[in-house]
């Protein structure tokens, strides 16, 4: 069980990887889940794109999707990151890039772990999970 990380057209981020994995693995012991196969893919606003049409049908940017093949308490999954779309809300939020990427890669890991944010109850609920676990970083 691994978490890998990867960049498809764009260039890879500077983060720490094993400090964000050890990170990772915590906030999903948290939530009672394990870590099992995870892969982060970092990308541009063209593919995330791409991948929104083909597999979701959705015709705008995102700054994450995520994959989930998530099986009882082991949690996997693949999680695209535009990094375009991570800049410019870092820019529009007024906060830090690192701290906007950071948000964003346990944004999808929370996903894994069941947390949803459709609805305005649980945007707020993942706000609030977010937060913790960037405290914890």
């Amino acid at each position: 069980m691994a978490i890998i990380y990867q960049s498809d057209d764009i260039k890879s981020p500077k983060i720490k990887r094993r400090e964000i994995s050890n990170w990772i693995k915590s906030v999903a012991t948290s939530h009672n889940k394990k870590i099992g196969d995870i892969a982060y893919i970092f990308c541009s606003d063209k593919k995330i794109l791409e991948i929104n049409i083909q597999y979701l049908n959705h015709d705008y940017y995102t700054d994450i999707i995520t994959f989930d093949y998530s099986e009882g308490d082991i949690i996997s999954g693949d999680l695209f990151i535009s990094l375009d779309t991570v800049r410019s809300n870092a820019e529009k939020f007024n906060t830090d890039y690192a701290e906007e990427l950071y948000r964003v890669i346990i944004h999808g890991i929370l996903h894994l772990c069941g947390f949803k944010d459709k609805s305005t109850k649980d945007a707020k609920v993942m706000r609030e999970k977010e937060n913790e676990a960037l405290k914890q970083l």
